[in-house]
């Protein structure tokens, strides 16, 4: 997939079928010897059918627990301790159990469509459906060719002889999915959200963060040393001799450091306007005259000349003109080299697959393979996505369901306007400003309302690797021609089976896959108190209290980022912001680690006020409706927070909760539960707690914000 500059939207979870932030580290990964294996249809206990979620369910509760002490282990204190995770997974709980659900009937949709491929005419986005899928099951295929798909990819590298040569080089690396040196792609351009821009941005690093590369500690030392091992490895795997690799291996990282050191930190990149820097299409070329700018954006496809850029880090572009200038070009050659044997690794023999996978699960914590089926269908949908998408609502979200939960989320929408309406701490201006926002604010609800043309995708019964690059170059040149163009709003940017949901600021938009509006998150069945708990709250309410958190509220009712609040109500907001990174800054996430509340921060906000906006909205529906009895022994009021609580249910190891400190602007998901409730007034009243309990926070601690 192209890769784009600047991240434009936030989501709730962490991922497509809830995988984990290094999901890209180590999707594809294998451990397993017998991955040489040919493959073999999934297994019974892989396929059958799996017990139905509830969005409630008492089982998963350990009442042993006080309410007040501790409400994630009051409400998920029963299913912890009878939990395993699996050795394949960084992390279990709903992310997963729903997403194994959506990923059986994907495969059975994928099932189909290979079955079939040999009858339909390779035209047919069935046939490439199918096809695709089908080469990426094909492990006897990719164990007998070893390397041989990307020898071509490594011959070019090797006979890169000046620098001239050099970028040509990594453009073509960039279109077919590899990640080197920078980032480039079409955006929303922030001060124009009708038109897209040309978009540059940092990127290249090989590992998840530069702090991996800077950090002096003990720890990062280990994982530089575990890094050089295995950039070593994986190019003896390719046929280099050990002391030339190991020599390699020292010139990627050196070359790696040297980008890490000129990259702004993830906090710093929270302030939109720490990577917005608009400028003329000549400026670039002032910033990096080492590398031909012009003949880089013709090599990517863009025929028609931009004027106006954004470069996200213009210090990393001088850097990185720095180092294209003034390192050899051996060391270039090996930095390419070991990123396309890193990209393709997944997809190579069993060999490159369980080196990748060694490494990879130094961030995770998984201790073993994926079902080959699994890991198949997960990039296929990646790459393919609304090839299967519409086959997938087919069978699983009917019309009603969709009307369903789009009431709910509307109810949301009219609880923040009650919200907006009565801050005593926001002006009319400012307000009449954020009411503008919340009306035009867009939301897609299940699945597009037109679906994505595969006709220009080639798709072969060759090498799987060939097609993930035919892929990632059939989408890149389907945006290629997209800066200055008038942006598309009726595009996704997730897929429908994903168990996720965003807010896009750049659009102001809310979208909520079909794969994400199932039990445990929704239930068209369901009371009211459980639906406006996990889709209300942890939901519809958190996504869209992105378009006012710290990051969100510097875009307008349009996309356009610019200062629509006063002086004094943007203090204001601050300082309650503090309050909320004071509060998760205190918060241990795993070891001695605390939880980064800066980096967090958005995302707690987001939490507390979709928490606060959905508890209103149910009142309102209460009272509307009609209020129902005790269910399972609960009002409808404390079954709205058990099922907020378990919609955060889930078992994380160590080494993803470690990984997650660096790189994640989630809260460990106990926090995520136990610390927007605690500053909630509504929840001490339906469980009875005082002054003094764990789960109730002094009210001069607690921030005053949505």
């Amino acid at each position: 997939m192209m890769s784009f500059g600047r991240s434009i939207s936030w989501t709730r979870f962490r991922g497509a079928f809830g995988t984990t932030v290094v999901a890209a580290l180590v999707a594809g990964a294998a451990a397993c010897s017998h991955e040489a294996a040919p493959s073999k249809p999934a297994s019974t206990t892989e396929t059958a059918e799996l017990p139905p979620l509830k969005v409630v369910d008492p089982s998963d509760m350990d009442t042993t627990v006080k309410a007040c002490t501790d409400f994630n282990l009051y409400a998920n204190g029963g299913w912890l301790k009878r939990d395993t995770i699996p050795p394949a997974y960084s992390e279990s709980g709903v992310f997963k159990d729903m997403a194994d659900r959506n990923e059986l009937v994907v495969k059975s949709v994928l099932d189909d469509a290979m079955a079939k491929a040999s009858s339909l005419p390779d035209t047919s986005t069935e046939y490439k459906l199918g096809t695709f899928y089908g080469s990426c099951m094909d492990s006897a295929a990719a164990e007998a060719a070893g390397v041989a798909p990307i020898a071509p990819q490594l011959a070019s590298i090797d006979s890169i002889t000046s620098t001239a040569a050099l970028i040509p080089e990594v453009a073509r690396l960039q279109m077919e999915g590899t990640n080197v040196l920078f980032r480039y792609g079409p955006s929303v351009n922030a001060h124009d959200a009708e038109h897209y821009i040309a978009d540059f941005d940092r990127g290249g690093l090989g590992m998840p963060d530069r702090d991996y590369y800077l950090n002096s500690a003990a720890s990062a030392d280990s994982m530089r040393r575990a890094y050089r091992v295995h950039i070593a490895r994986t190019l003896v795997l390719a046929g280099e001799d050990s002391a030339s690799a190991s020599k390699d291996a020292d010139r990627v990282i050196a070359l790696e450091t040297g980008m890490a050191k000129a990259q702004l930190p993830r906090v710093a990149r929270r302030d939109p306007k720490a990577t917005d820097h608009q400028m003329a299409f000549d400026k670039l070329h002032e910033l990096a005259p080492d590398v031909d700018w012009s003949a880089y954006l013709h090599d990517v496809g863009l025929v028609t000349p931009v004027s106006q850029v954004n470069v996200g880090e213009p210090a990393y572009y001088k850097a990185l003109n720095t180092l294209v200038a003034t390192r050899p070009l051996e060391d270039w050659r090996a930095y390419l080299r070991y990123h396309v044997l890193s990209s393709a690794s997944p997809w190579l023999s069993s060999a490159f697959v369980n080196e990748n996978f060694a490494f990879a699960s130094r961030f995770s914590g998984a201790k073993e393979l994926l079902p080959r089926w699994k890991r198949c269908l997960r990039v296929t949908d990646a790459q393919l996505g609304e090839a299967l998408g519409k086959a997938y609502v087919a069978r699983t979200f009917p019309p009603e369901a969709k009307a369903k939960a789009k009431a709910v989320i509307d109810d949301i929408r009219a609880a923040f306007h009650e919200r907006l309406l009565h801050l005593t701490w926001m002006s009319d201006s400012t307000r009449a400003h954020a009411l503008d926002k919340l009306a035009k604010m867009n939301e897609k609800v299940g699945y597009p309302d037109t679906w994505r043309d595969y006709s220009k995708l080639t798709v072969s019964k060759g090498a799987f690797v060939l097609n993930t690059e035919n892929a990632s170059r059939f989408e890149w040149e389907r945006v290629a021609q997209r800066p200055g163009q008038p942006v598309d709003k009726t595009e996704w940017g997730i897929t429908v089976p994903t168990v996720n949901a965003y807010y896009n600021p750049s659009k102001n938009e809310m979208v909520f896959p079909a794969g994400a509006l199932v039990p445990q998150t929704f239930d068209p069945k369901a009371d009211d108190g459980a639906n406006y708990g996990s889709l209300g709250g942890s939901w519809a309410g958190h996504e869209m209290t992105h378009g006012f958190d710290d990051e969100g509220r510097h875009y307008d009712a349009h996309g356009n980022l610019t200062d629509w609040w006063t002086p004094a109500d943007s203090k204001r907001f601050n300082a309650q912001a503090e309050l909320d990174a004071t509060q998760y800054d205190g918060y241990i996430q795993v070891d001695t680690f605390h939880v980064n509340g800066h980096l967090t921060l958005g995302e707690n906000i987001a939490d507390y006020g979709g928490a606060l906006t959905a508890y209103d909205a149910l009142e309102h529906a209460l009272q509307r409706d009609g209020r129902p009895g005790l269910i399972d022994g609960f009002t409808p009021e404390q079954r709205f927070f058990l099922a907020y609580a378990q919609s955060f249910r889930v078992h994380s190891r160590p080494e993803g909760l470690r990984t997650r400190v660096k790189v994640d602007p989630h809260s460990p998901e106990n926090w995520r539960v136990d610390g927007p409730l605690s500053d909630m007034e509504a929840f001490a009243k339906a469980f009875g707690c005082k002054p003094g309990d764990q789960m109730v926070r002094p009210r001069n601690e607690v921030p005053n914000i949505w």
